[in-house]
């Protein structure tokens, strides 16, 4: 659920706190539910008016709406028609507040898009029941995002990005940050268009996973040189005159159907870069290594003495002797062997489609 950096930042104030926008026209009617609600722990923003509420609503995404059916100018009803027509705060709960009783308004006020009522003079205690009752929905939304996030943030921040691609119209509709850099790298393509190599691998695959529930085999791209076409793994490229080889690929995975509908589905796919940058990384990050120490050790593990290995750090055999003698402690290990083994099996454990 998109947020507004208004909301955001009222959110933060109110120590995550549900957010409720109270619409009345009398001002004593404001002061006692905002004085209740803040009391219980609810961060609060008022509307003395139709066209305030919905500026209101729009800027500042609310929990729920408490509405005064009766106003002046843009009435409650109407407010109430005009933020669930906007697909922005049309999930917002509105409980409509009102001293008419007679069934008809009763009715007027479910069919414009409240989801409860109360009658005036307003009982605080029943406000704050009904209003619990609404907000479970609204909480469970937040912490779901909350939680989405974080997952994000950690596939991001382990070297994983992920994208979702809806189906059968091909769009991008989703992804993390990681995944867009990679993405323009490799394929240079921005959302929502979906790499064309990619959406024939998840066309391909996509029936057999929804019926059967067997991920397919995993999609590599290789990095293209300058000027080359991105391609899957195994088939040709024609790099630009003087291109350097590259040994850099991207590997994707689908990951699983993440929603569905009459008119299509949606799939998360999960990707990987596979290169010695990446691996290397991914050994600082997982165990807990500093950059040059990763390095020294990621060419141990590709057999290479301390003097080769100065060579191609631009530095001394005795500083790599040091470096690598810092990784040991680290590690817990005695010798080049030993420390080698720790890395191979954490590379398998992270890169598994990495050649060692």
């Amino acid at each position: 659920m998109e947020t507004t950096p208004l909301a955001r930042t009222l959110r933060e104030q109110g120590a995550n706190s549900d957010l409720v926008l109270i619409v009345d026209d009398v001002p004593d009617n404001l002061a006692v539910l905002h004085d209740a609600l803040d009391e219980s722990g609810y961060t609060v923003l008022i509307a003395t008016s139709g066209e305030q509420a919905l500026q209101r609503a729009a800027q500042a995404r609310p929990d729920i709406v408490l509405l005064d059916a009766m106003m002046p100018g843009i009435d409650g009803f109407e407010v109430a028609r005009r933020l669930k027509a906007d697909a922005a705060t049309a999930h917002i709960p509105i409980v409509f507040m009102t001293g008419l009783t007679e069934t008809e308004h009763l009715v007027a006020a479910l069919e414009a898009g409240g989801v409860d009522y109360v009658t005036k003079p307003i009982k605080p205690k029943e406000v704050l029941a009904r209003m619990n009752v609404h907000l479970q929905g609204a909480r469970r939304a937040r912490q779901d995002a909350r939680q989405a996030g974080q997952a994000r943030n950690a596939l991001d921040a382990f070297g994983y990005a992920s994208i979702t691609v809806r189906l059968p119209e091909g769009k991008l509709i989703w992804q993390t940050a990681l995944a867009r850099d990679l993405l323009q790298r490799y394929c240079d393509t921005r959302a929502p268009e979906t790499p064309p190599v990619v959406l024939e691998w998840l066309r391909r695959h996509a029936p057999e996973a929804r019926q059967q529930g067997i991920e397919p085999p995993a999609l590599s791209i290789v990095r293209p040189s300058v000027g080359a076409t991105p391609s899957a793994a195994g088939q040709p490229q024609v790099p630009s005159v003087g291109a350097t080889p590259t040994t850099s690929s991207l590997s994707l995975r689908l990951h699983r159907q993440t929603g569905q509908d009459d008119d299509g589905d949606e799939w998360m796919i999960v990707m990987r870069e596979i290169s010695d940058t990446a691996v290397i990384e991914a050994m600082s990050l997982s165990l807990k290594l500093t950059a040059r120490e990763a390095e020294v050790l990621y060419w141990v593990v590709k057999g290479k003495t301390n003097k080769d290995i100065g060579e191609i750090l631009g530095s001394s055999p005795a500083t790599a002797k040091k470096h690598l003698e810092r990784v040991y402690v680290k590690l817990g290990v005695e010798t080049r062997t030993a420390a080698a083994g720790v890395a191979i099996k954490r590379i398998r454990e992270l890169q598994p489609q990495f050649e060692i």
